[in-house]
């Protein structure tokens, strides 16, 4: 795999938000946009456009978890990290293959991992803290990605009407659906469906995050979430929401937003939310 500056200028929009949903008291999710090169780093609003010609875009969702607000520092600490650690990999002759990638992959996911674990085990009210991760940097043509937990990233390729999931859930109950021993069905109503084989921080010792590339033209667009948005609702009905078309102005139009709060109103269990990222 080449850097390479496609010869047509892209150009990407976005829209993110993010719900407590209905029960949970606090909001343990997080989310993250950045538009960064080799001399600066900008963090990004809840909606906007750019292009990718000269600068790259960077999001993340995360799903903290822990005790007290455990769950909620290390979202933050999470993304945190990513706006300092991820721009110093700007233009690193490593990008220049899939092997180098993942080495900027693994040393990204380990310093996370590692800043979590120190946290947790410094202050008692951080003891075990941990927290997923998705994360899609964009440059011009491509979209990588670097995943850990059971938060999603979806891609929807132009002319298509399907979401096609990237990323793989880091849970024994996807795993036995990998594998063929439960059905869907049985996989969404499975009683631990929730638990973890691996996150960021906590007791884990594993955090090597799956990664991957996407090749991305004009009319491709991705959707990052936490599990309260895929639980909320089915494959079919995110599809629908994230084909439709914008009301209003274009350019005061959130479409993560539709569907954070549609997802809340039909479950809201959990905390919800969503990066919606358009070539």
């Amino acid at each position: 795999m080449k850097r390479t500056v496609s010869k047509a200028p892209q150009s990407i929009q976005w829209s993110g938000w993010t719900d407590r949903g209905k029960v949970r008291p606090l909001n343990e999710d997080s989310f993250l946009g950045i538009r960064f090169n080799a001399q600066e780093v900008e963090r990004l609003g809840k909606t906007g456009e750019s292009g990718v010609t000269t600068t790259d875009l960077v999001f993340a969702v995360c799903d903290g978890m822990g005790g007290a607000k455990a769950g909620e520092f290390a979202s933050r600490i999470a993304v945190e990290k990513i706006t300092t650690l991820l721009p110093r990999r700007y233009q690193c002759p490593e990008l220049a293959t899939d092997a180098g990638l993942t080495s900027v992959f693994n040393a990204l996911f380990s310093e996370i991992h590692r800043a979590l674990a120190y946290v947790g085990g410094s202050y008692e009210e951080c003891r075990g803290m941990e927290t997923t991760l998705s994360l899609a940097w964009f440059s011009p043509g491509w979209m990588w990605f670097a995943h850990v937990g059971d938060s999603r990233i979806y891609h929807r390729p132009a002319g298509t009407t399907s979401l096609v999931q990237c990323t793989e859930d880091d849970t024994y109950v996807a795993w036995l659906l990998r594998t063929g021993q439960i059905s869907a069905w049985e996989a969404r109503t499975h009683p631990r469906r929730h638990v973890l084989q691996k996150a960021l921080g906590g007791g884990n010792q594993f955090v090597n995050p799956q990664v991957g590339r996407i090749r991305c033209g004009p009319g491709d667009r991705f959707l990052l979430c936490t599990d309260g948005m895929y639980q909320g609702l089915s494959d079919a009905r995110m599809e629908e929401l994230i084909a439709a078309k914008p009301t209003g102005k274009r350019t005061e139009f959130n479409r993560a937003r539709t569907l954070v709060q549609t997802s809340v109103e039909e479950d809201g269990r959990d905390n919800t939310t969503a990066l919606v990222v358009e070539v």
